[in-house]
């Protein structure tokens, strides 16, 4: 509830121009008249519309929290008026801009850094500043072997809405293994209920990351996301993805080329596309060169253009 005080205390007069990256509270910075603000919104604030739902789950805390929801929301929009222009990082991001502001914004995609560890967006999973072909043939994580092409993939947060455990229930039931790499306030509840055949990995190096990413046989993404770095890191080292036929996903992974959809958001959905998935079906260099469009350069020379059309 105090974010809106914060952000609203800078000052920015002696800027002519003012990038805000925010999926919250930067968008409703306070500039002056001859300033342009310019927001590039990883998505509107998502736990006050898109994910209210997956947030609030438990009524208590939504009846409790109702006050400072309301108070939020009226605040989110109000913010929302501030920027000059959007960009969304996104087609899923801009429909959700139209939908919860009534703003337009252009689409610019995020960049897939190969060469930097932190991306501009700060994606959970991390390839680093890795050689690929300087690594190991195998790699040990909490003393696990990584045995080639015998798993499927999970890299993500482990919170609500990125629908974990949708992939937990078809794997018990497909007996299949699954490793899952990543942490968050849903890992107790997602641990209790998986099977043995599914793995839980955190706090690995960048080069065991990457080693999980290259011997999997595809990333599974059962969620609805505003775009998915991790789709692409799975397909710059050749992975197919199967990913929930909705979000980013759509905007990432060319059907029956590089990945596979499921459809609707449950196991049985999943089940079916696993039952009939061919890793051998999917061409490593497809998969490569789908990443090319979200380049560094690419990124730059986009938003570079857009600011000089504006400026």
């Amino acid at each position: 509830p105090l974010m809106p005080f914060v952000f609203e205390s800078f000052s920015f007069e002696k800027y002519d121009l003012v990038i805000s990256v925010t999926s919250e509270a930067a968008k409703g910075i306070i500039t002056s008249p001859k300033t342009k603000h310019v927001c590039y919104c990883l998505t509107p604030t998502r736990y006050l519309w898109s994910g209210y739902e997956e947030y609030f789950q438990n009524k208590f805390f939504k009846f409790i929290s109702r006050p400072a929801v309301s108070y939020l929301r009226k605040w989110d929009k109000m913010a929302s008026q501030r920027p000059d222009h959007f960009i969304a990082i996104s087609r899923e991001v801009q429909k959700r801009i139209k939908k919860y502001y009534g703003r337009e914004s252009v689409v610019i995609y995020p960049p897939m850094s190969f060469g930097n560890s932190k991306s501009l967006i700060g994606n959970a999973a991390r390839i680093g500043n890795l050689k690929r072909n300087t690594l190991d043939d195998t790699c040990s994580s909490n003393g696990n072997l990584i045995t080639k092409n015998e798993y499927f993939l999970i890299v993500s947060r482990l919170v609500p809405y990125k629908r974990i455990d949708i992939a937990i229930k078809a794997f018990n039931k497909l007996k299949l293994p699954l490793k899952i790499i990543g942490t968050g306030s849903d890992e107790k509840k997602l641990r209790k209920m998986a099977g043995s055949n599914i793995e839980f990995l955190s706090n690995l190096t960048d080069g065991e990351l990457l080693r999980y990413y290259k011997e999997s046989s595809a990333l599974v993404f059962p969620g609805i996301e505003d775009f998915g770095l991790v789709i692409l890191e799975a397909l710059s080292v050749g992975k197919p993805v199967i990913a929930f036929k909705s979000g980013g996903a759509l905007e990432t992974v060319t059907h029956g080329k590089t990945g596979e959809f499921f459809y609707p958001q449950n196991e049985e959905a999943l089940i079916k596309v696993i039952k009939n998935f061919r890793k051998e079906k999917f061409n490593t260099n497809d998969c490569v060169s789908q990443v090319s469009k979200f380049s560094k350069e690419m990124f730059r020379k986009e938003f570079m253009d857009f600011i000089g059309k504006i400026m």
